[in-house]
């Protein structure tokens, strides 16, 4: 008992019937290390090593090692594993502070892909048939549970083209979330194509990382565009904008002001929720400084803290809480998201990152729940500098278009966290970019010249659309941009002179001005090669008036660089995923061959990852659409 009351002291006391359920004795542990490679003694990496029956989980880095600590002592099963070649599982003896070695030697499996989205068909019976025979009745199955399964997202209406001579102005906020491209890489390990509303191309692009130079101005990001064909459509051009924040290593970022607001209700009481939240903020824990300070308030019936604000280096008293605590009861949301920001604002940091970092399922349903009830509260919050990311985890009752709304008021990004390798980007990888802002309220407004452009469109960022007006409005909340973020959007474009293949609104006949566009002025002098005018707006991230900065976009290239053929890919998936009106002749054949021509370096592998995840939704999309066929 004496541990447990030194673990309450300075902490605000749990309701009785959550500290008993959220107390657990730790066990001996020890340490698993060792190399994963191909048959030539390549290393590989990006692959992942799990522990058999625990959440432990680690990734290979370049030279294909890895580490998994904490583990129990005792006898254990290791699987490496990585998507096209043959799972390897060993056994292996953990002794109490001993790092026992696993070396994995991972050969190829070229039906891999097939049999990830076909688990569970036996071996005798993979022939072409039986696979699509399996897949279709998983696809089955999973319509069959849709009345079990309450995820939510929101409607997306996708932009339409638009008229330079009718809408000159293009305006959006930045986004820099990358839920979208975890969640439908958690459907298609599932074996299933995810909702047409789950798929927000802007996400899908922005959560690869791209060549984009480091800002040297006052401006603490950089600004590139480019101009050339646009893959699906030789006729049309696609102009691409990218923004890069400035990379801060983390020993260069200001002191951090934590508090981790963790849900613990029945809801959470899943594999790959609580159990995963535990392993990801352990990932993060071990990133902090001596001038970081984290506090723990978790939610069920009721909040409470169950750990005040702590230096970084007592990572042992940090992990303990973690580690002790486990899921039941309802969800008091509010309640925990009140509590969090009060314990925030007691230690707020004048010169520092203050943060409340929420893990969920997004299951608010006790007390205080109503979207704008929780809107107002944060939006509050942020006037007074503690900002808010969201991570989402977890399957079955996802509340990602609530999530992502409480990250965008709070000035915060939202992340879907699936896996420990998704929890390893976000918190070791991308670091910078969760804990620090670098600018807020972040806009974009495109201006275009209707002597180049007889037509546009803006793909993505259909829940970031702003009124023209709002970019000069100081008052407009918009995105933010974390040290290290990048941003990309992408406009497809129909030459002026070429032949108007797309479909324009229509208006009625005006009775006060010109109808003709013919009448209106199409150019100014001395910048007839224009193409278009970039204009961005941000403030700094305690300040309140923004500043501007404009390019213009002249001339075309006709070899794009790397970049752009990989985001236009990535862009072309995901109209095919949504079964985009303006698909076009898109094909998974023609995508896939420019992501691989596309890949470059791709140090993390997740360029790699993208070509394997692409070839499955292929796979998928060709057997559903032939339909179920007995074996």
């Amino acid at each position: 008992m004496s541990r447990l009351r030194s673990f309450l002291i300075g902490a605000v006391a749990l309701p009785a019937l959550l500290v008993p359920s959220s107390i657990s004795r730790p066990r001996a542990t020890g340490s698993i290390a060792g190399r994963v490679s191909s048959p030539d003694s390549a290393p590989l990496a990006g692959a992942m090593v799990a522990v058999t029956g625990t959440q432990l989980v680690a990734q290979t880095g370049k030279d294909g090692r890895y580490r998994i600590d904490a583990v129990p002592t005792g006898r254990a099963t290791v699987t490496a594993r990585m998507i096209g070649y043959r799972a390897v599982t060993r056994q292996v003896t953990v002794g109490e502070g001993v790092t026992a070695t696993a070396d994995f030697v991972l050969t190829n499996e070229p039906l891999r892909l097939e049999e990830i989205v076909t688990s569970g068909v036996a071996a005798g019976a993979r022939t072409k048939k039986a696979l699509g025979f399996a897949i279709m009745k998983r696809a089955v199955a999973a319509t069959a549970m849709r009345d079990y399964n309450t995820e939510e997202y929101r409607r997306i209406s996708e932009n339409a083209w638009q008229a330079p001579t009718r809408t000159p102005l293009s305006t959006f906020s930045i986004d820099v979330d990358a839920a979208s491209y975890t969640n439908i890489r958690r459907f298609v390990g599932d074996g299933q194509l995810p909702p047409k509303d789950a798929v927000r191309i802007e996400e899908m692009i922005n959560y690869f990382p791209y060549d984009y130079p480091e800002p040297t101005g006052e401006a603490p990001f950089s600004v590139t565009t480019e101009l050339a064909a646009a893959p699906w459509h030789p006729g049309h051009r696609l102009a691409l904008i990218g923004l890069q924040g400035r990379r801060i290593p983390m020993e260069a970022l200001p002191p951090n002001n934590l508090v981790f607001l963790l849900d613990v209700s029945g809801s959470m009481d899943d594999p790959r929720k609580l159990p995963l939240v535990k392993s990801a903020f352990r990932l993060l824990v071990n990133q902090l400084r001596p001038q970081d300070k984290v506090a723990i308030v978790v939610y069920a019936g009721a909040a409470g803290l169950v750990l005040a604000p702590t230096p970084g280096d007592k990572k042992d008293l940090i992990l303990d809480a973690l580690e002790r605590l486990e899921p039941g009861g309802s969800t008091a949301g509010a309640a925990g998201i009140q509590l969090a920001y009060e314990t925030a604002r007691k230690n707020f940091l004048a010169e520092g990152n203050n943060r409340v970092i929420l893990a969920t399922d997004g299951d608010f349903n006790v007390g205080v729940s109503s979207d704008g009830e929780l809107t107002r509260l944060i939006e509050a919050e942020r006037g007074h500098g503690v900002f808010l990311t969201v991570l989402g985890f977890g399957t079955g009752n996802l509340k990602d278009a609530k999530m992502e709304q409480l990250a965008d008021q709070g000035n915060g990004h939202y992340a879907y966290v699936n896996d420990i390798l998704e929890a390893r980007k976000v918190f070791v990888q991308e670091l910078g970019a969760t804990l620090l802002t670098l600018a807020k309220d972040v806009k974009i407004q495109v201006e275009f010249n209707p002597a180049r452009v007889a037509a546009y469109r803006l793909i993505g960022y259909e829940n970031r659309v702003l009124a023209d007006q709002d970019f000069n409005n100081d008052a407009k909340d918009a995105g933010e941009l974390g040290a290290g973020h990048a941003v990309t959007a992408l406009y497809e474009i129909v030459p002026a002179g070429s032949p108007l293949d797309v479909t324009l609104g229509k208006v009625d006949y005006l009775k006060y001005q010109p109808n003709d566009p013919s009448d209106r002025q199409t150019s100014v002098a001395g910048h007839e090669d224009e193409w278009m005018t970039v204009k961005l707006r941000y403030k700094d991230p305690q300040g309140s008036t923004s500043r501007l900065l404009a390019r213009a976009v002249r001339g075309e290239t006709l070899n794009p660089s790397e970049t752009f053929r990989f985001a236009s890919a990535v862009a072309g998936v995901g109209m095919l995923l949504r079964d985009s009106e303006y698909k076009g002749k898109l094909s998974y054949d023609a995508l896939l061959a420019q992501a691989r021509d596309a890949r470059g370096a791709d140090r993390d592998g997740y360029r790699g990852e993208f070509v394997r995840l692409t070839e499955t939704i292929a796979t998928l999309s060709r057997r559903i659409a032939a339909g179920p066929r007995e074996p």
